[in-house]
């Protein structure tokens, strides 16, 4: 049983996010959330977010175990950026890119 959580277009680079989601992938629940509340970066409070969400939603919906749940995907991909501009020298302008991303975290029941 796979349950899943979607973040999507939250403003924080995917580059920054893989960051923090590469050291909990595959790790338990509970390891996991230790990992980030840990993690000095602006990231860490969207990561948690969604990895709340994800064990409510496989608690709630498919009367899992919480303790029995790892975390099976966990991936930032890029969203749409924000487009916008800066003037530089001689009338030109130089593009500035807010980037943002959907941050996806899937669950699993542990083998037992």
């Amino acid at each position: 049983m796979e349950v899943r959580a979607i973040a999507k277009n939250v403003r924080i680079s995917p580059r920054k996010a893989k960051l923090v989601i590469d050291l909990i992938r595959g790790k338990k629940i509970g390891e996991a959330i230790a990992i980030v509340t840990n993690v000095e970066s602006t990231v860490k409070e969207v990561i948690l977010k969604v990895i709340k969400s994800a064990v409510a939603n496989a608690v709630n919906n498919n009367n899992a175990e919480a303790n029995d749940l790892y975390i099976k995907e966990i991936y930032a991909n890029p969203a749409p950026m924000l487009k916008r501009y800066r003037a530089r020298a001689k009338g030109s302008g130089a593009r500035i890119l807010k980037r943002a991303s959907h941050v996806t975290v899937v669950v699993a029941e542990a083998a037992k």
